[in-house]
């Protein structure tokens, strides 16, 4: 109950405040540049790594980038960018 209620004063804060979702409900920010460049803020960790899958962990689920040639051009703790051939950005609600 408390936790539906903080998510409603959150989306209402949103609203009125005018402020970017992303930023009041930790939401993550996707930004790709074509299917070459791929740039994710706001995440909680990365879980997998491999030249063709990368997969990290969000406030809520995970987020799957499917390619070939994945290179991690910058990673900070809540950014990353790669750069590769990305075929498919799933959203895995967990």
């Amino acid at each position: 109950m408390a936790k539906k209620w903080v998510q409603q004063m959150r989306q209402w804060m949103t609203k009125t405040m005018e402020l970017p979702d992303d930023v009041m409900m930790d939401l993550p920010r996707i930004t790709m540049i074509g299917q070459l460049h791929i740039y994710i803020e706001n995440h909680r960790g990365l879980l997998t790594f491999t030249d063709k899958e990368v997969r990290l962990l969000l406030k809520q689920g995970q987020l799957l980038i499917k390619g070939k040639s994945f290179v991690i051009k910058m990673i900070l703790p809540e950014e990353i960018m790669l750069e590769g051939n990305i075929h498919e950005v799933l959203y895995l609600d967990q």
